[in-house]
């Protein structure tokens, strides 16, 4: 079990390889990591294993993050992540890693923010067909028809699709294979969520071996 890894989402693009076949490519920036600190059970109840990147000035940290780094002896980061292992996968307090973490063929999970889209209909939030077009509907093509019941037990029940607020859900992707990596770029081979310039979480993936 290994910990994984913030990357800044810059877009898409594609790689055409050398037997014709052209790939969609999203392109992730990915910062030195440092491993910071340790979660123990003793004192925290848990294990885990803290990581900091994205490197800023003490400045636009607040006083509690300024003394937290300050008390560690390291550089001040922007983002910090916990990844939970056993204490026996623990690296090295002082580990230093990027996009390399990962190679190409590599299979991973993606976790993100996918992107608001504020309140939506039925067909665009739940790919309803909607009404007909013709034959005595007027006004509401687009509606999600009925949502209730007759009499007995005369109610909505929870969770039924309607319309209502799409998007802006943590949402994560299993199996994103690694196309490879240039620099401090990683590659990943196909869309992934978020927006231009969010940041996703990287890890190996679970349900699959890794190479």
């Amino acid at each position: 079990m290994r910990s994984g890894l913030l990357g800044k989402k810059i877009g898409m693009t594609r790689i055409i390889t050398d037997d014709g076949r052209q790939h969609a490519i999203t392109v992730l920036k990915v910062e030195q990591h440092e491993v910071l600190s340790y979660k123990t059970i003793e004192k925290h109840g848990y294990e885990a294993v803290v990581v900091g990147t994205v490197e800023t000035k003490e400045n636009k940290l607040t006083k509690p993050m300024q003394g937290y780094f300050k008390k560690l002896g390291v550089k001040f980061y922007k983002k910090l992540k916990e990844f939970r292992m056993p204490s026996d996968n623990f690296p090295a307090i002082g580990t230093t890693y990027g996009a390399d973490f990962f190679s190409a063929g590599q299979y991973v999970d993606i976790t993100g923010t996918s992107i608001g889209k504020g309140y939506a209909g039925g067909m665009k939030r739940h790919n309803f067909g909607g009404l007909r077009a013709t034959h005595g509907v007027s006004i509401s093509h687009r509606s999600h028809g009925s949502t209730g019941n007759r009499e007995d037990p005369g109610k909505v029940f929870k969770g039924k699709k309607m319309a209502g607020h799409l998007g802006n859900e943590k949402v994560t992707i299993q199996n994103m294979k690694v196309f490879g990596t240039d620099g401090d770029l990683l590659l990943i081979q196909g869309g992934i969520p978020g927006a231009d310039g969010s940041y996703v979480l990287v890890k190996d993936s679970v349900k699959r071996k890794q190479q």
